[in-house]
């Protein structure tokens, strides 16, 4: 399986959260098993915006080297035993400056936490997107975008525009993202969410080569041609579309028609510990919708071509997923 749309500060665990908080002093509301109501998106969820509170305790706990390096590495084995062969895993670096880091200091314990290579230990590979922020300050957003450029291939894979999409809608974003572009970094945006077409049409003006979400796609059928025209990877998450209310319900969850229409359809998780989650979970909530299993299998493949890794990694990911089919 494939993850390409996964938040490092929504998928900490609820004990890596405790242990990060004692080492650095940050006092916790709860302790133990209480501690999870406060990581996780309640059951009365009824926005993206509601859906984003539950970020403000793992950011708080991410504020050193040590702390990112650890949670990467613990959220890649996490991965790893789950049978995952690769992961995007996102964050903002700007996010985790309020203790000294800087943010290239930010990315490079980051990466450090990242598997050296498949078979040095790991069957399991990842990367890191780097996230701008909506309503985040100019200057920081900018400073993303040239560390980005920095590690790219070195641990960094992509950019990604993250936050409240209806407060800070996308074409704010114009001149950063043309900024990103002109320094080649490929960039992934959130768009389609909380905002509807209008908002993936500017994310592909700006020159998104993927989608994160675009579940709201579906609202504009020359939209819908164009993802399949030009084989547009969309990122879905289903049990996250569902909380942060960008779907009605499952029933409506569109992943099967965009299929039946030609899409490149991906499926992830978006937040694992936000939204009590994991990718196998995604799949059976969709399976017990209807989701057959060559419909499965064209998701996951669709993940490994849709994935920011060079032609022969994509080719070596995609061979891996088909020969686990044939098991």
């Amino acid at each position: 399986m494939i993850d390409l749309h996964l938040h490092l500060d929504g998928s900490l665990s609820p004990s890596l959260v405790e242990e990060l908080a004692k080492a650095q002093n940050v006092p916790l509301p709860a302790e133990g098993q209480a501690l999870e109501p406060f990581l996780s998106v309640p059951a009365h969820c009824s926005s993206l915006n509601d859906y984003l509170r539950c970020f403000q305790l793992p950011v708080a706990v991410l504020q050193t080297g040590e702390a990112l390096t650890m949670s990467v590495k613990d959220l890649c084995r996490r991965l790893e035993a789950q049978g995952l062969l690769y992961a995007e895993i996102r964050f903002a670096p700007s996010q985790h400056t309020q203790r000294g880091l800087d943010q290239m200091q930010a990315v490079e314990a980051a990466i450090a936490g990242l598997p050296k290579k498949r078979g040095d230990g790991w069957s399991f590979s990842a990367q890191l997107i780097l996230c701008c922020m909506r309503g985040g300050e100019e200057k920081a957003n900018r400073e993303t975008v040239e560390v980005a450029a920095r590690f790219l291939g070195k641990g960094v894979c992509a950019l990604d525009l993250a936050g409240a999409e209806a407060l800070y809608p996308t074409d704010l974003y114009e001149e950063l993202f043309r900024y990103a572009r002109s320094l080649g970094v490929p960039f992934t945006l959130h768009a389609g969410e909380a905002l509807g077409p209008e908002s993936v049409w500017k994310a592909l003006e700006l020159g998104a080569v993927r989608i994160g979400h675009g579940v709201r796609s579906q609202e504009d059928p020359n939209l819908i041609g164009y993802l399949r025209e030009h084989s547009v990877p969309l990122e879905l998450c289903p049990t996250s579309n569902l909380q942060t209310k960008a779907v009605a319900d499952l029933a409506h969850f569109p992943l099967r028609d965009y299929l039946r229409q030609g899409l490149c359809v991906t499926v992830n998780t978006d937040n694992m510990t936000v939204s009590r989650t994991t990718l196998a979970e995604e799949f059976r909530l969709l399976q017990a919708a209807g989701m057959r299993e060559e419909e499965r299998r064209a998701a996951l493949i669709h993940s490994a071509e849709a994935a920011f890794l060079p032609r022969e990694e994509k080719a070596a990911l995609k061979a891996a997923l088909v020969a686990g089919f044939q098991k």
